[in-house]
């Protein structure tokens, strides 16, 4: 009897030690955030006006409008957090040697276009301002054209750097031109804003974002045989 009694107090007594030292149990931690890629996304282009001679860039014209289904859609890989879309916005200018020679080259454009969600949202505007007078404010001449040395008579003049955040649900922006004032040598400036009007150029779009974990696959069910 007394044996018995010296052993459950001495169990009693080792008990709260154990309990105070055992661990407690482990916890999952978060896989770690991906790292950021940029790379160039998918684009669809409705307007290019060509690739450049001298720079090898994709220019594509942002045409006026109001349904983000027509203008320039640009995919944005799944993310995770917002994205940052980076793209150089350019004026479309018409050359003419003979304007050049003659010193009556002087053309002064602002153009505006909306980027926008698929449901019609603006994200943000972008603006490009810009003076041409001779052949060096162009940013590059376009190939595949009737004029000297194989090159389009319309080629982009000014740069202008964009960067946009785009939301971690919005997979796909259109871009859409607003509008364009063109001011000459004579005359008041004009305005355009016509839809399937050009308004501006783009290029060098890239995007940067962080990728999305993989998501997870359902249970699939059991195929059941085919009878014989």
């Amino acid at each position: 009897m007394r044996r018995a009694l010296i052993a459950l107090i001495a169990a009693a007594s080792i008990a709260p030690l154990v309990a105070q030292t055992r661990k407690p149990p482990a916890t999952r931690r978060p896989p770690p955030a991906a790292a950021p890629k940029t790379e160039a996304p998918e684009i669809a282009c409705p307007a290019p006006l060509g690739v450049g001679v001298k720079t090898k860039l994709s220019f594509c014209e942002v045409l006026a409008g109001r349904d983000p289904a027509g203008g320039v859609l640009i995919r944005i890989p799944p993310h995770r957090g917002p994205a940052t879309l980076t793209f150089d916005l350019h004026n479309l200018h018409l050359y003419s040697e003979e304007q050049v020679k003659a010193k009556r080259a002087f053309t002064r454009y602002m153009a505006t276009i909306g980027v926008m969600t698929m449901d019609n949202t603006l994200i943000n505007r972008a603006i490009v301002q810009n003076e041409f007078r001779t052949a060096a404010d162009l940013v590059d001449r376009v190939g595949g054209g009737a004029g000297p040395g194989g090159v389009k008579a319309v080629a982009p003049t000014g740069r202008e750097p964009v960067a946009i955040a785009v939301d971690e649900a919005d997979e796909q922006v259109s871009l859409l031109g607003e509008k364009l004032t063109v001011e000459g040598m004579t005359g008041a400036p004009q305005t355009f804003s016509q839809p399937g009007r050009p308004i501006a150029v783009i290029s060098n779009v890239m995007v940067e974002y962080r990728p999305a974990p993989p998501k997870p696959q359902g249970r699939s069910g059991r195929s059941g045989r085919s009878g014989g």
